[in-house]
């Protein structure tokens, strides 16, 4: 069964770090693109960042770059999100996704986890 969970959210003051973490099961990872969306409540998903499986340039929103980096460690079969200089307006759910090609828009995948709650407050 294939299977994505995230982790590594919280709560961050404004212009901290995290790291989000995706572990994958009942599939390798390095077989498909990967990627990350968020949601925030009541709004519709938004497409952060996605890299396809050849190891191509990784793509990001306009919003998140030079703040967000994607990576994979194929041995741990994990993926990550590093999030830097956070902003209120990165509050979301924050969703690993998988697919065979990154998807128009960075959103829309055909595999994603349950999310983990990134809330950036003061």
């Amino acid at each position: 069964q294939l299977q994505l969970v995230e982790s590594g959210g919280g709560l961050v003051q404004p212009g901290g770090s995290l790291r989000l973490s995706c572990a994958a099961s009942g599939f390798t990872l390095d077989a498909f693109a990967i990627g990350w969306f968020r949601q925030a409540p009541g709004k519709e998903p938004e497409g952060v960042s996605c890299i396809g499986s050849s190891g191509s340039s990784a793509n990001y929103a306009d919003s998140v770059k030079g703040r967000f980096t994607i990576s994979r460690d194929n041995a741990k079969n994990t993926m990550y999100l590093e999030i830097k200089s956070l902003k209120p307006e990165d509050t979301a759910a924050y969703y690993c996704a998988a697919d065979i090609h990154c998807p128009s828009g960075l959103v829309g995948y055909n595999y994603w986890g349950q999310g983990t709650q990134v809330t950036v407050s003061s």
